[in-house]
């Protein structure tokens, strides 16, 4: 057997290497919801780690292990690639397939366990908007997925919405630019698959019949063809319209994405002004709340703490003051402190910035139905003993595909 940048653990050696991957024993196994994949699919836990091992063709295992670092490399969110395992036999010298090691995404989620049988429509919205952004992010960096699906996908809660990761590259393809062919060739067949994917789950009677299973198949069309645009397009205007060049980068900043670049252009008389980004990238808020707190979330919990960190510097009147100093302060005296209120029994079920969150969403209510400011710990409390306890555990333990009827008790 060959080890290709596989976890430096010793335990790594133990494992039933010369067993295919479908025949390991459960007590290497850890019970984790899996996708739909043409392979064969299973998790272990390793030096306090969660892996996913596949197993393929040698060709496509380092194909893949390749793409998913190059992923990692541009900062597109996907899954980890940590290493392969080659030249793999059984004891009696029956040559078995390579194996793909990534790193579990914590607290993500497969389709199948956020699609239910009381599914909210809203809920379908929001996969498919993340859906189509994770598109978009793979466009500009130039990579063809070639498979684009929900099977393909984990999706991770972030504040209210998702946010989703590419989770098998192996029919990708890393272009400097890609074509209009190639990008309208991934939405036929994100269209094609997310139809297939929806009446699979309406037959499995996990969708209601009633459900118009083609309108989120058209809609992650609609999406990314709107957000490629606000991207992208160029935009003209008057000279004695400046106000819209801010205007473009604000809306720009809203969904999330830095302008690194503008290309502005006047025509000859100068009346007229063109402008068009060059180069976006992704993560505007959660950039700035890892550089004031040191805090690494997802975009949209990266803009409800800014949020939250804002309004405590307008209550304690500290608008003056540094704003990493204000950062500090509210880091340790209000998120900490709501992060370690949960009894660590607890602390699987929800990661912290989406926990912090729900906490505030919580006191919300709270507030409205008592007509006055209700305290962030009392609100704590009350989360943490009539909402978070009833959430199944989303780290590393969640409930199997035979359980998933009764995810429709929580609201995803």
């Amino acid at each position: 057997m060959r080890f290709v940048s596989v976890p430096a653990d010793p335990g790594i050696i133990r494992l039933p290497w010369s067993t295919p991957l479908m025949d390991w024993p459960d007590e290497h196994l850890v019970s984790l919801p899996r996708g739909i994949s043409r392979h064969v699919v299973r998790f272990i836990r390793l030096g306090g780690h969660v892996y996913a091992l596949k197993e393929a063709e040698e060709r496509y295992v380092l194909r893949e292990h390749r793409l998913l670092r190059d992923l990692n490399r541009l900062d597109v969110p996907s899954v980890e690639a940590v290493g392969v395992v080659l030249d793999r036999t059984t004891p009696d010298g029956e040559d078995l397939q390579p194996m793909l090691l990534t790193r579990h995404l914590s607290f993500s989620l497969p389709y199948r366990a956020v699609f239910s049988q009381r599914l909210r429509a809203d809920t379908v919205e929001r996969l498919i908007d993340a859906l189509a952004a994770l598109l978009v992010r793979l466009h500009l960096a130039g990579f063809f997925w070639g498979d684009c699906s929900l099977s393909n996908t984990l999706f991770r809660r972030d504040a209210g919405a998702f946010a989703a990761y590419l989770v098998d590259a192996e029919t990708g393809e890393l272009h400097n630019d890609l074509s209009p062919g190639q990008r309208s060739h991934d939405l036929d067949t994100a269209h094609t698959n997310i139809f297939g994917e929806l009446l699979d789950l309406q037959a499995g009677g996990l969708v209601p019949e009633d459900v118009d299973l083609l309108a989120p198949a058209d809609s992650v069309v609609e999406r990314y063809e709107r957000l490629w645009a606000e991207l992208t397009e160029a935009e003209e205007f008057d000279t004695g319209e400046l106000h819209r060049l801010d205007s473009r980068i604000r809306r720009l900043n809203d969904l999330g994405f830095d302008v690194a670049e503008l290309d502005i252009s006047t025509d000859f008389d100068g009346r007229h002004i063109r402008i068009q980004p060059k180069v976006v990238d992704a993560g505007h808020h959660a950039r700035r709340l890892l550089r004031l707190t040191g805090l690494e979330v997802e975009e949209n919990q990266a803009r409800r703490l800014l949020n939250d960190l804002d309004a405590y510097r307008a209550g304690t009147d500290q608008q003056g003051e540094d704003e990493e100093i204000v950062a500090h302060e509210w880091l340790t005296g209000v998120f900490e402190k709501v992060v370690q209120a949960v009894p660590h029994e607890l602390r699987g079920k929800l990661e912290p910035a989406e926990l912090f969150h729900e906490v505030l969403e919580h006191r919300w209510y709270l507030s409205e139905a008592a007509g006055t400011e209700i305290p962030l710990t009392r609100a704590t409390q009350s989360y943490i003993q009539t909402v978070l306890r009833n959430r199944p555990d989303e780290k590393t333990r969640l409930p199997s595909e035979d359980d998933l009827p009764s995810l429709a008790e929580i609201d995803p």
